[in-house]
């Protein structure tokens, strides 16, 4: 391998096909719009933002052994990511994410991720093999992990010393997923990043806010937790601290990726040294600035 790499992304590395309308929708509705195909899955959604922050990180997923992965490696190696360590599979075709969205806000999606779970540990095979670590010199850089890996996975890498070193961040994927993080919410070197739904999902509760979110996710466990809810104050906490930043009054454009974005800049800004009330406030003006605007990522 070429330079070693600031940080690991993984888990989803797939086509996304969002369709956007300025126009309000509901079930059953045929609006004009937009359709387009870009690079995404949560993992690369991360990935791609970290390089806007002069970051090098390593990709680790599956693509298939067909056009659609090959032309979303070239994508990604075309934007300066370490594409290196990606399992390519001739028996599994390239995971693709589909959702509509209108008036800037999330109608429906679907994610067939089924490959990436099909594959389940054998993209883990670089930490073991010697490409970017082993079981004498493990990981011991930021990791940021997806919940679209299965639960048995994710249960798999809270135990694992091939993780032990590691600074995990994960993230849910979606709230449909959320429960797959439960094997890792007490773990010592995780931070979770979620929405307040997801948080809800992950402990049972229906917090009215963040704050309250961000509360039960600690009395749960979790050793350090950032915790959004759309428009709505975002919270940061640990067992011994609570911080609340408000993000900017927008008007939404788009919502798919603004979760990675808000977590990519905020990993971003710890890495520059950057910490507490400043690196929230980062991520929180990365997130605004995404969804606010409507052009590719």
């Amino acid at each position: 391998m070429g330079k070693t790499p600031d940080i690991l992304c993984i888990g989803s590395v797939l086509w996304d096909i969002i369709g956007r309308t300025d126009h309000a929708m509901q079930a059953g509705n045929d609006k004009p719009g937009r359709i387009t195909r870009l690079p995404g899955g949560v993992a690369l959604n991360i990935a791609m933002t970290l390089t806007r922050f002069d970051l090098h990180p390593a990709l680790l997923s599956v693509v298939g052994d067909d056009a659609e992965g090959h032309a979303l490696l070239a994508s990604c190696r075309a934007m300066g990511l370490d594409c290196d360590t990606v399992l390519i599979d001739p028996d599994l075709p390239t995971d693709q994410y589909m959702a509509i969205e209108a008036q800037g806000g999330l109608l429906a999606a679907l994610a067939d991720a089924h490959s990436l779970e099909a594959a389940g540990a054998r993209i883990l095979a670089p930490l073991h093999d010697g490409r970017l670590a082993n079981a004498a010199a493990p990981w011991s850089g930021v990791v940021a992990l997806d919940g679209n890996l299965t639960e048995g996975l994710l249960e798999e890498i809270a135990q694992s010393p091939a993780f032990g070193a590691a600074d995990l961040r994960i993230a849910p994927a979606s709230p449909g997923k959320a429960a797959r993080l439960r094997p890792l919410l007490g773990h010592p070197r995780a931070t979770l990043y979620v929405n307040c739904e997801e948080a809800g999902l992950l402990t049972g509760t229906k917090p009215a806010g963040a704050m309250a979110a961000a509360d039960a996710l600690i009395h749960a466990g979790a050793r350090r937790v950032l915790v959004t809810d759309g428009p709505g104050v975002a919270v940061a906490a640990q067992a011994d601290q609570r911080l609340v930043a408000q993000p900017p009054a927008i008007t939404a454009r788009r919502i798919t990726g603004a979760g990675d974005t808000f977590m990519a800049a905020h990993i971003a800004a710890e890495l520059a040294g950057v910490t507490g009330q400043a690196a929230l406030a980062r991520a929180i003006a990365a997130a605004a600035a995404y969804v606010s605007s409507d052009q590719p990522a």
